[in-house]
């Protein structure tokens, strides 16, 4: 089955198109929309056995994205169908879920209304999913189409772990409550590492670390997420390229005081100004951090520690809140790709049963290897993580 995996952004359009089997999967062709709206829009198509292909004309909305998506996969030099007629279903990650969708599920009116209905709380993803949608039910109708969310992974977080300590009837009200983010990867690399490590996924204790410029861990609990450190909304938790993590509220309301900031302010400074970029003043990509480093630049050296200490600060919490630990997995941009960060972060964490081999960790760049030594109580793996295909893999299982 042919199934086109769609991620949206609210100027891009990411895919990959994957043949799904029983039992298999294979990688067909991925690319990239971006700059949609903007004067000049770029397309990458990227064939598996061919050379790739690009294209720079306006691209003024998501329907013309996807169109000229459909062209390429059907080009007779750098497809990869001989017609539309082999896409059998369309998956799309969606950001948010709230509290309606604790699984992925077949489009239908009543889900995308929905997932309108929380584009307050995720202004900058649901509309371009719905857009997504939206724009395939134009171009391929007919095609059942699957959301598979952020969000739902966490869904199984108890309350005590969800709720925020503030009046009740927020909650009641508006749904104010820890949501988490990146579960789709947190899902694959949990159930991915368990399986390379010779764990049993559904009666174990694992630390996921999704670690990029956005970034966030989460405690599995017997194949369960159990917690996040991403919270209401994607800014809680680690310090991340251009988000703070958690940080004290009433620092928040004090800054706004003094500087006559309004509410739209303060979320673009905690937002888009803080994190790596806003404590170096030079960068939110951690390759250029990791140079200034290098060089000696100490406000580099301050913040790349507190990036590195916040994971290790989690990892210590999550296995305290499940009672011990069986695995830790990296993955994400650093994650996959950072020896020295999965370095400092098992450092010092003897203590719990972790014996890091540091010749394993040394030259591992976007591989699945267990790190740990051979006798180590808890094993740590760096997992790529492939959540298109999860979502692929969601579509299929609903569509079949």
């Amino acid at each position: 089955m042919v199934i086109l995996v769609l991620n949206c952004g609210s100027s891009s359009i990411k895919y990959q198109v994957i043949d799904m089997q029983e039992a298999s999967s294979k990688l067909l062709a991925k690319g990239l929309v971006e700059r949609i709206g903007l004067p000049e829009g770029d397309l990458t198509h990227k064939p598996v056995g061919k050379e790739k292909f690009e294209l720079h004309r306006p691209i003024p909305d998501h329907t013309t994205g996807i169109s000229l998506v459909m062209e390429a996969l059907t080009n007779p030099v750098h497809g990869v169908i001989a017609s539309l007629d082999e896409v059998k279903a369309v998956g799309h990650r969606v950001a948010h879920g709230g509290e309606f969708f604790p699984a992925s599920c077949l489009v239908d009116e009543e889900v995308k209304r929905k997932i309108g209905s929380l584009c307050e709380i995720a202004p900058l993803h649901n509309p371009a999913s719905l857009q997504g949608i939206e724009a395939i039910e134009k171009v391929l109708p007919g095609v059942p189409q699957v959301t598979v969310f952020d969000t739902s992974f966490h869904q199984t977080i108890p309350a005590t772990n969800y709720l925020f300590a503030l009046p009740y009837t927020y909650y009641e009200k508006y749904r104010v409550r820890k949501y988490g983010f990146h579960g789709t990867s947190h899902k694959y690399v949990a159930r991915t590492g368990a399986k390379l490590a010779g764990i049993d996924f559904d009666h174990s204790k694992i630390v996921t670390c999704h670690i990029g410029n956005g970034g966030s861990v989460t405690a599995v609990l017997n194949g369960k997420s159990f917690d996040t450190s991403m919270g209401f909304s994607p800014l809680d938790g680690l310090v991340m390229g251009t988000r703070c993590g958690a940080v004290d509220a009433s620092a928040i309301t004090y800054i706004g005081e003094k500087e006559g900031m309004s509410f739209a302010d303060l979320n673009a400074m905690m937002n888009k100004k803080s994190g790596m970029l806003g404590l170096t003043g030079l960068s939110s990509d951690m390759r250029d951090i990791d140079a200034a480093y290098h060089a000696g630049n100490e406000r580099a050296i301050l913040a790349r520690d507190m990036y590195y200490s916040r994971v290790k600060k989690y990892i210590g919490e999550y296995a305290a809140e499940m009672g011990g630990l069986d695995l830790i997995v990296f993955t994400g941009g650093v994650g996959e790709n950072s020896v020295e960060m999965r370095k400092w972060v098992c450092s010092g964490l003897e203590f719990m049963g972790v014996r890091f081999d540091e010749a394993r960790n040394e030259g591992v760049h976007g591989e699945d290897k267990i790190l740990s030594a051979d006798d180590s109580k808890v094993k740590v793996a760096v997992i790529a993580t492939d959540e298109e295909l999860m979502i692929a893999t969601d579509t299929y299982n609903l569509v079949k």
